[in-house]
């Protein structure tokens, strides 16, 4: 993948090719920033550039045999790491990135390296509970596979995706390679959740922010996926704050079923909270708690969303909100009932508890402490 292959983001980009150029390139980096922004595209790019034998125009050829195996996503000298699980596992059975490569360049080819990580864990076909991992044996296996001279490149890269999936003695295995590492190794890290991470990690990485995308650029976006409404372009790079990943499903209508079940949710658990029905929110604290965590953070995320909203309304400038059909015509009854004084600590409770989440809080306590806040905030204005 090229630089010019990732939308917007052009001052990062020169920096990157800046860097290499000057051959300042820091043997451990961290790729912070939403899925959506581009993180794991732009580290795939950095690392084809790096070992691009024709440089030019602060971007990689595309052209030459090494840019040509990089963006088929098989560079003997460029390894990928990412979280992996599978049904029906045998206990004690070891599952590797290694074995999933044919999904991953499918997904990464098909999505131009944007995509979430709920999105490639159905790929995996992994159902509503499992969670994919980066195990001890993963790290194992990085520490060999670097352990090897380079093929044919200068240097040998490690992209890992997703590194907060790494349970502690899996990121403890890496940190002596992070510290010492050996000659010519590069290690890019690509985290949207960067706090879960170690901090002994966290303090042998150079950090390479990503921000989210703006606005200009997703209009651009929208333009080309074949939108042609300027009022609909600008209210769809607006929903989307930043994030490609949002824009392509207002476009495409991706991910549809889930966002349903989200505003479902959403419902019953306002609806419970302003009756006071403890025993039925205990209830739904459980049910929601089966649910896999990428899950459980998808659905925060848009209550909040969906809150802040009904909050627009209720302030008086319905005009402003950008919602549609039964979100709309749910948010607009539920307005009365969001005001300034309940709508930051419920926020804070929906941010602690995706906080927590994050953190492998027990879901069940998490989610039940979560829904009878809710419901004290809710009830009595």
């Amino acid at each position: 993948m090229r630089f010019a292959d990732i939308p917007g983001h052009d001052e990062l980009k020169r920096r990157l090719a800046r860097n290499a150029d000057e051959g300042r390139i820091s043997h451990a980096q961290l790729f912070t920033g939403i899925c959506g922004a581009g993180t794991l595209p732009l580290a795939a790019a950095y690392a084809q550039y790096i070992n691009c034998t024709c440089r030019r125009d602060g971007d990689s050829c595309g052209e030459c045999p090494s840019c040509r195996q990089a963006e088929a996503l098989a560079h003997p000298d460029i390894h990928f790491v990412f979280p992996v699980n599978k049904l029906g596992k045998k206990s004690g059975e070891a599952v590797l990135s290694g074995e999933f490569m044919p999904q991953w360049r499918e997904l990464f080819s098909r999505t131009g390296g944007f995509f979430s990580p709920q999105q490639w864990f159905d790929t995996l076909n992994l159902g509503k509970t499992l969670k994919g991992v980066i195990s001890a044996k993963e790290s194992d296996e990085i520490i060999r596979t670097l352990s090897f001279k380079s093929f044919e490149s200068e240097y040998k890269t490690m992209i890992v995706w997703m590194p907060e999936t790494m349970n502690d003695e899996a990121a403890n295995r890496i940190l002596k390679i992070l510290e010492e590492p050996w000659d010519k190794t590069l290690f890019l890290l690509v985290s949207e959740h960067p706090d879960r991470l170690l901090k002994t990690i966290l303090s042998r990485t150079q950090e390479v922010s990503v921000p989210r995308l703006d606005t200009a650029t997703l209009e651009a976006e929208a333009r080309r996926m074949g939108e042609s409404d300027p009022a609909k372009i600008r209210n769809m790079a607006r929903l989307a704050n930043g994030d490609l990943l949002e824009l392509r499903r207002q476009i495409e209508g991706g991910e549809e079923d889930a966002r349903h079940e989200n505003f479902e949710a959403f419902c019953s658990l306002m609806r419970l909270s302003y009756n006071d029905r403890h025993l039925d929110l205990l209830a739904w604290a459980d049910e929601t708690a089966q649910l896999s965590r990428e899950r459980q953070t998808a659905m925060l995320r848009d209550f909040s969303r969906l809150l802040r909203e009904a909050f627009v309304i209720h302030a008086g400038a319905p005009e402003t909100s950008y919602l549609w059909g039964e979100e709309a015509e749910f948010c607009r009854k539920f307005a009365p009932f969001i005001d300034g004084r309940n709508i930051e600590p419920i926020v804070a409770q929906i941010e602690s508890a995706m906080r927590q989440i994050g953190q492998n809080g027990n879901p069940r306590i998490v989610l039940t402490h979560f829904a009878l806040a809710v419901s004290k905030y809710i009830r009595h204005l």
